[in-house]
């Protein structure tokens, strides 16, 4: 929402106006993503002496470790529509901000549209009321207009001649009316906690499904005590990773940015504060680890986090080293199900769920490359992979989906001889099943009809539902008919 208080002033539309950045002309904080880029770096430990000297100083530090890029910054798009036709009409416009001044400077030669820039330097914080003074000192009381978006901010207005409201809280905004004349409140910001959520990546807990195989593969179905650790190994799961997400993501907003599709999500369009996300972050893996407690398999979760943690800050740009440990972020799930159930897999399961997942992180892989392909780009951030890479990481991919089909024929071949199944030949169903579903998955990827997580694509697409229906069916017939097949 954008609108325009006329106040039948026009002597406070010639006013110079200075716009803050962080929160205003970004939908970000430039600081907290510096911090961000800095922190799987050993950089980030060089920052605390800076700190001691003061927050200018540890800004200027910051600014010097990092390369903040001004074209990959989610600027609010309704404030700067509105501040071009400011300067058509031949308005002074003046960034005003508590950012260091290097990163000012940048950000303002990009925007194109101001004519001088107010910003910290090594000794100064221009934040609230020190941005106060600079700006009196400059123009005099009441002699500029100011667009903020905070509570910070009220420092500033008390000493403008007007005010420009963007994107306040609404006790912040009501403060500013009842002070001065408004310009303009611009205020399009979507509710908070669906964009939380959206953070958080629900749609991914349908992997930590996984957790529950090991109950169907020991036939304990009836089994309470083994669906209470399930289900405490899920929900432990489910906090965890939305956690190891949400921090991932943190890490990679320049990447996400300067990708077709990520750079929607909710860190990289600016929809939820980097703040925010950091505390929640933090809460989420605080009840993921109370969970895992509860379920007594602490260590589990620890390890699948050290994983995540260590895939995000470094792994994931190592060629190969990526996939094969994002096929070991699907087997620990199994393997953390069969230790909160009761019923540990046993290695032909095993053997299985590692090749398959393997299958799985590869078709990931190159369905993103695909993406990158299409869009004109040859090399994704933060990976260690080309576009040329595609044709062989196929190979590898349709490979280890082949192996999985032998090592499952090799499993049902085990659980044939046992005295479970009353038609155990019908097992062998399964297997052309599994291999039918995973050629189709690569088919779909090739052919570019993937655009999500294959597990997420699975999730949503009918056929892959109507093969896993008639795997459950075999399953069932050869548990209960006596076919004379054995």
């Amino acid at each position: 929402m954008s609108l325009t208080v006329d106040h039948g002033q026009t002597a406070v539309r010639a006013l110079p106006l200075c716009v803050d950045l962080d929160g205003t002309l970004v939908r970000s904080d430039t600081l907290v993503e510096s911090l961000c880029e800095l922190a799987p770096t050993a950089a980030i430990v060089t920052l605390a002496p800076a700190l001691l000297r003061g927050k200018a100083a540890f800004k200027q530090e910051v600014a010097a470790q990092t390369r903040m890029d001004p074209r990959l910054l989610p600027y609010n798009e309704p404030l700067l529509a509105w501040l071009r036709e400011q300067k058509a009409a031949g308005r002074m416009l003046v960034l005003a901000t508590a950012t260091n001044r290097a990163v000012a400077e940048g950000i303002a030669r990009h925007v194109g549209l101001f004519d001088d820039v107010v910003a910290s330097d090594d000794r100064h914080n221009l934040k609230g009321p020190a941005k106060a003074q600079a700006l009196v000192e400059r123009f005099g009381e009441r002699g500029f207009a100011y667009a903020g978006n905070d509570a910070s901010d009220l420092a500033v207005w008390r000493w403008a001649g007007s005010a420009v409201v963007v994107n306040a809280p609404g006790a912040v905004a009501a403060r500013v009316r009842d002070t001065l004349p408004v310009e303009r409140v611009i205020d399009d910001r979507p509710s908070l906690w669906p964009e939380l959520l959206r953070a958080m990546r629900p749609h991914q807990w349908v992997k930590n499904i996984l957790v529950f195989v090991p109950i169907l593969t020991a036939h304990a179905l009836g089994q309470v005590s083994a669906w209470i650790g399930g289900l405490l190994m899920f929900a432990a799961f489910c906090a965890t990773a939305s956690s190891i997400y949400m921090v991932n993501d943190l890490l990679d907003l320049k990447a996400d940015r300067a990708h077709p599709r990520k750079r929607f999500r909710p860190f990289a369009s600016g929809t939820v504060p980097l703040t925010v996300g950091i505390a929640v972050a933090a809460v989420l893996l605080l009840v993921g680890l109370g969970l895992a407690a509860l379920g007594h398999v602490v260590w589990v979760v620890c390890a699948y986090a050290a994983m995540s943690v260590g895939y995000s800050i470094i792994l994931k740009q190592l060629p190969l080293v990526d996939v094969f440990m994002l096929a070991g972020l699907y087997t620990i799930r199994l393997y953390g199900g069969g230790e909160a159930t009761g019923h540990r897999l046993s290695l032909w399961l095993l053997g299985f769920s590692s090749f398959l997942f393997l299958s799985l992180a590869l078709l990931k892989r190159v369905e993103e490359f695909m993406s990158v392909a299409s869009a004109g780009g040859s090399k994704a951030a933060r990976r260690g992979y080309t576009a040329a890479d595609v044709p062989i990481l196929q190979l590898f991919g349709v490979a280890a989906a082949f192996a999985s089909a032998i090592v499952l024929a090799l499993f049902v071949q085990a659980e044939a001889t046992g005295q479970v199944y009353r038609s155990p030949t019908l097992l062998w169903l399964v297997v052309p099943l599994m291999l039918f579903w995973q050629c189709r998955m690569w088919l779909s990827g090739a052919r570019g009809y993937m655009h999500h997580d294959p597990i997420i694509y699975a999730a949503r697409d009918w056929v892959s539902w109507t093969i896993g229906v008639a795997m459950v069916a075999v399953l069932i017939a050869a548990k209960s008919l006596p076919l004379g097949m054995g």
